[in-house]
């Protein structure tokens, strides 16, 4: 394919970007004027042979980005959700681990996957763990560190988060889902009605995933925001009362490294 006669070299590539794009995820709409084949032929076949393969190709990488997802709904359901979603939502980003932030959001509103109403939160969880796999690499925060602090200044505190610590919420068993489904073997009936709450992290080399106590990811919620420590505690507390444990929630953010450093108002804490 070519540029039709009448572009020069030094054209608007702009210009011939949008039309040459403007069809090329809707199979519907005809091959662009611009584009030309051998001898100013019409290159319509060549279009559609590259407009497929751009599709395939976004489906593939959606494939890869959400695999718990798609051994869920089986294959053939899965690419053909991925397509509509292409075609509704084209790429931004060259980077191809970059498409697919829009497809958990996609899924809620999917029509054929209502009788499936947990599956776009499995989808959220396998967005934020890759997100966590490519993110920064930090040193998470030691204990000593905290510990260093005196406790009449502590709920005052403020918390840096680790570049990789995601947060997803459910209404939904979604971890013990997408636990069950990201890898290759049997799954057992799975109760889906009890809420899951997921902290996504990566202190070192493994991403990590687990499942959050009542009132922690409230908590943690708060603190990655920037609340001081009593303001998210006080948050947790009042969505989970008695069943929201400060200490115990504070070891666990600790040994799952999910923040890297504290501060005391414009003071960082070494």
């Amino acid at each position: 394919m070519r540029v039709d006669g009448g572009m020069s070299e030094s054209g608007d590539a702009r210009s011939f970007a949008a039309a040459f794009t403007s069809a090329l995820l809707m199979p519907d709409r005809p091959a662009p004027a611009v584009v030309a084949g051998p001898s100013g032929k019409a290159a319509v076949k060549r279009y559609g042979v590259y407009r497929n393969n751009v599709t395939v190709s976004l489906i593939n990488a959606l494939a890869a980005v959400f695999p718990a997802t798609q051994r869920i709904t089986g294959s053939d359901f899965f690419r053909e959700m991925a397509r509509q979603h292409v075609r509704a939502t084209p790429p931004t980003s060259p980077l191809l681990f970059e498409y697919g932030r829009d497809f958990p959001g996609f899924i809620e509103h999917y029509e054929h996957a209502k009788s499936l109403p947990w599956l776009a939160d499995i989808a959220r969880i396998e967005r934020a763990w890759l997100d966590a796999y490519h993110a920064a690499d930090a040193d998470p925060l030691a204990l000593a560190t905290l510990a260093a602090i005196p406790p009449e200044r502590l709920m005052d505190v403020n918390f840096v988060a680790h570049p990789a610590t995601r947060i997803a919420r459910s209404r939904y068993s979604a971890l013990t889902i997408f636990s069950a489904n990201r890898l290759d073997q049997p799954v057992s009936q799975i109760d889906a009605s009890a809420s899951e709450d997921t902290l996504i992290t990566r202190p070192g080399l493994e991403v990590m995933a687990r499942r959050l106590p009542p009132g922690g990811a409230t908590f943690l919620i708060g603190l990655i925001a920037g609340e001081s420590l009593g303001a998210a505690a006080s948050a947790a507390l009042d969505e989970a009362g008695a069943a929201f444990d400060l200490g115990g929630n504070i070891a666990g953010m600790i040994d799952a490294g999910v923040f890297v450093g504290v501060s005391e108002g414009s003071h960082d804490v070494d």
